[in-house]
């Protein structure tokens, strides 16, 4: 895979203030240099193991964010290299984090995860469940909550728009309610919908395949 150079510069012009998160668990370090160079300043890494090999090669000024779903045993191994955890779906998850934080003495940034769509094969909270997890995260000093993190369902994309409108109105109801959270992030929108995503709120998009050929 390579990068498409017209493709990134026709993404980075839509952004209208939004952050490019450009999906590289396919591609290598070279890639990630080229997206580097082209004005992409955040890598959204999938696995671990292959996000650990990238790191150790990578000297740029770029920043990693986490965006696939993350098994709490595998926090101590990223927890000083990432600056954000997009898919923060399970209390287990929030309590390792904050452990692992704890002991490098730094505050992580997360986003909680949400299954918009109720669907069986998608990881997040339930929406009715958002509450409970705000007030849970009052006890963590080493998790700093920036906002939420959906993944649409893989549908026509003009129809993923009443669940973009969800998360919008969602984190709209949660900085109402939790003015002691800086909630300032809606991690939304892929390759296919990103645009739709965008017209809802979206802060962070998360592109992979339309960035390469």
């Amino acid at each position: 895979m390579h990068v498409n150079e017209q493709a990134v510069k026709e993404i980075l012009d839509k952004l209208n203030g939004a952050k490019l998160v450009a999906a590289t668990k396919y591609v290598g370090i070279e890639e990630i240099y080229k997206l580097e160079q082209l004005g992409v300043k955040y890598f959204g890494e999938n696995r671990v193991q292959a996000f650990l090999e990238k790191y150790e090669n990578y000297h740029g000024e770029c920043e990693f964010h986490m965006i696939g779903t993350l098994q709490p045993n595998k926090v101590k191994y990223i927890i000083d290299k990432v600056t954000m955890i997009h898919s923060v779906d399970s209390y287990a998850l929030i309590k390792e984090i904050e452990k692992q934080a704890k002991k490098h003495d730094l505050v992580m940034n997360i986003l909680i995860q949400v299954n918009i769509a109720k669907e069986e094969s998608k990881h997040g909270f339930e929406i009715e469940e958002i509450d409970e997890v705000f007030d849970i995260l009052n006890n963590y000093p080493h998790i700093n909550v920036k906002g939420l993190m959906m993944m649409a369902p893989n549908i026509e994309p003009e129809k993923t728009r009443v669940y973009f409108e969800r998360m919008q109105n969602l984190l709209m109801k949660l900085k109402n309610k939790y003015k002691n959270y800086s909630l300032t992030e809606l991690s939304m929108g892929m390759s296919n919908d990103y645009q739709i995503a965008l017209e809802y709120g979206a802060t962070m998009i998360r592109i992979g395949s339309a960035l390469f050929e």
